[in-house]
């Protein structure tokens, strides 16, 4: 009988290895397309009027998604392992002599030497964790100067936007993703009046000055100039929000919202139509503003400009362009005619009309990403927030560095500054709402438990200084506006 060489046995059982493994490899592709077929059957064999083109697309996605999870699992099975490993060495360490004769001093060295490595080990291991838990508990202390005194439910969407009159009667406004824009009394929650001119989503309202008037900004690319009357009610007795029980960062689920016609925002009045309409942009009026007087308004576009428009006519005076993509917030000074416009293209820009014949710029550049908002204070600041976990105060007599710098742990959206008491109030992404003085200085946490504060992200905050019940308003995509008490004078002593 023949018998093979040393050389053919080789290549022999060689191609026997990649035989198998493309056999294994076959095997693992026909059990994720038998998968995704059957898959692909469940979905066909229901009543559904999605394209098939759609349906594979969602599958698709479907199929993504579960790969994901089970690279996260795997992931936290190892890191898992390793922290019981190191629990085990860190337990067993001090007495390990690694057969040497060591003495007692060397033995005692050597161990804690170790011992110290693994600790910080655990130490870094469990650092992100502890943070949570030591952070729940310093929120605890704010609740007595922070108090939750009413919400306003109505909104069938997310709020984008809040703000208060100047003038009297003082009202709340907000405006919503729900193509409506609704004016509340502070007082009983109630709502007063109901805009439903635009066509898109309403992205930001301010007052004018001194007249029953509004401005709107909407996505359906133009901004709105409208006149309301209102008629306050009589206020009624508010529970005390502060004697509800529960303990804080219990999470929320669709189920906890508020139903959108809670309060019966339906059976207020309805102004249809707009006294003048602001129509020059070509992309969605994410923002819009009075100038000092009310006689001019800006908006902000994510058509990359910013227009400043005549009031009195609607015609356009300036376009303001320079931004390289879309603009998130405009500004307006509250004495001076200066405006401020942030932009996704991290930067924000000063724009300077006292003089008619200037219209000089001014480009900060602080931010590592979207700037989602920047706004004037008293004197010569502006205060800046960020995508980038940032929000930056700066002096507008140097540009070249913020004079303060707040990080925090989310995104921060628009903000507002109380004047009269340079504090800051910063919504965030994760539903927080936090406060900090001009310097940096952390002053309060706005509480969040399962009984009061926002559920979804917080999206705008605003200031009422003059109002005796409720001087600060936050508003989030939980579809709900909040009025808070700040004990503004112990929350300074605190600090």
């Amino acid at each position: 009988m023949p018998t093979e060489s040393g050389s053919c046995a080789t290549a022999r059982q060689a191609k026997q290895k990649r035989k198998s493994h493309s056999l294994s490899i076959r095997r693992t592709n026909s059990s994720e397309q038998e998968r995704t077929g059957l898959q692909r059957e469940m979905l066909e064999g229901q009543d559904t009027k999605l394209p098939s083109s759609v349906r594979n697309t969602l599958l698709e996605l479907f199929g993504q998604i579960e790969r994901e999870f089970e690279n996260l699992y795997i992931e936290n099975l190892e890191l898992r392992r390793e922290i019981d490993t190191l629990n085990e060495r860190l337990a067993v360490e001090g007495q390990t002599i690694d057969g040497a004769e060591l003495s007692k001093g060397q033995l005692k060295t050597k161990a804690s030497h170790s011992t110290s490595q693994l600790s910080q080990k655990l130490k870094t291991t469990y650092k992100a964790s502890t943070s949570k838990i030591v952070s729940s508990f310093k929120t605890t202390t704010s609740r007595a100067i922070c108090q939750l005194v009413k919400e306003y439910v109505g909104h069938r969407d997310g709020i984008w936007d809040v703000s208060v009159t100047k003038t009297q009667p003082v009202v709340l406004g907000t405006a919503s993703a729900d193509h409506t824009a609704l004016l509340w009394s502070i007082e009983t929650g109630k709502c007063l009046v109901k805009y439903v001119g635009h066509v898109g989503s309403v992205n930001s309202i301010k007052f004018h000055p001194t007249e029953q008037v509004a401005l709107t900004a909407s996505g359906d690319q133009t901004a709105h100039i409208w006149r309301y009357m209102v008629q306050l009610p009589m206020p009624q007795p508010t529970a005390d929000c502060n004697q509800m029980s529960g303990e804080d960062e219990i999470e929320f689920s669709d189920k906890d919202e508020p139903d959108g016609d809670a309060d019966g925002s339906s059976d207020c009045p309805t102004i249809r139509a707009p006294l003048t309409s602001l129509k020059s942009h070509q992309g969605v009026v994410i923002a819009a503003d009075w100038l000092v007087g009310g006689k001019q308004a800006i908006t902000a576009s994510w058509d990359r400009t910013a227009n400043l428009y005549d009031v009195e006519t609607s015609e356009l005076v300036h376009s303001l362009t320079g931004h390289d993509q879309e603009l998130t917030h405009c500004c307006t000074h509250p004495t001076q005619r200066l405006v401020v416009t942030s932009s996704r293209d991290t930067t924000f820009r000063l724009w300077d009309f006292r003089d008619p014949s200037i219209h000089s710029v001014n480009v900060f550049q602080g931010h590592t990403d979207t700037v989602t908002s920047a706004v004037f204070t008293v004197g010569d600041n502006v205060v800046s927030g960020s995508d980038d976990r940032t929000v930056k105060v700066w002096d507008l007599k140097n540009m070249r560095s913020p004079i303060a710098t707040i990080r925090t742990d989310s995104a921060v959206n628009r903000i507002n500054v109380c004047v009269g008491q340079r504090i800051i109030a910063l919504p965030h992404d994760n539903r927080q709402v936090r406060l900090f003085d001009m310097s940096g200085v952390r002053l309060a946490r706005l509480p969040r438990s399962n009984r009061q504060g926002h559920r979804r992200m917080v999206c705008c905050s605003a200031w009422s200084e003059d109002h005796p019940i409720c001087n600060l308003f936050t508003c989030g995509f939980d579809r709900q506006a909040i009025g808070w008490n700040i004990n503004i004078p112990a929350l300074l002593q605190e600090k």
